[in-house]
């Protein structure tokens, strides 16, 4: 009904409520809450973009820290593999 009295003027707009029952005031607050919920569906829209650019930064920084980590335990690792072949080669120290 709002879509249907959106172009009426003020006496269209009175013959229409009385074909159907209505009183133009019902209208009005009909379109002011549809108004209301394009506004509020907009603000969730801004909102839920801001939240996407937080989410895929906080994203990027946790990438970045897994990472850093990957490359210590790698680093680890090797320096492990490294150590197991100086004894395996020279044997332990406690054999001396």
């Amino acid at each position: 009904m709002v879509l249907e009295t959106a172009a009426l003027n003020a006496s269209e707009l009175a013959e229409y409520c009385r074909r159907k029952g209505l009183f133009p005031e019902q209208i009005a607050a009909w379109r002011a809450a549809c108004m209301s919920a394009n506004v509020s569906a907009a603000q969730q829209t801004k909102t839920r973009q801001a939240q996407s650019k937080e989410d895929k930064k906080r994203i990027r920084q946790l990438e970045k820290e897994l990472q850093r980590k990957e490359k210590a335990l790698a680093e680890a690792a090797a320096l492990l593999v490294l150590r197991k072949k100086v004894q395996a080669i020279w044997g332990d120290k406690e054999e001396d």
